[in-house]
């Protein structure tokens, strides 16, 4: 389903490098951020977009599974919310 997709985890501070037209995000605002907010992600599609090349805080690229796997921590999920999900 999602085997072309990959992600990027990168710091808040760099958002504004993100084209999303070049991502499958479609603004800011469809970000998902860490608990703290000072880490958020993009996904996409097939080869790497520039816009993604271009993040000095760039994290290295996840599977799906993988980052299923990162926002089910503490560090993307309310300790709280992952009490409700047990």
């Amino acid at each position: 389903m999602y085997t072309e997709r990959n992600y990027c985890i990168f710091s808040t501070s760099e958002l504004d490098k993100i084209d999303f037209s070049q991502v499958c995000e479609t603004t800011a605002e469809t970000l998902r951020f860490s608990v703290d907010g000072t880490k958020t992600f993009v996904k996409w599609d097939g080869e790497t977009p520039p816009c993604v090349s271009l993040l000095e805080t760039a994290s290295p690229h996840y599977t799906h599974a993988e980052i299923i796997d990162i926002l089910s921590t503490e560090e993307w999920t309310s300790p709280e919310t992952l009490e409700e999900l047990q």
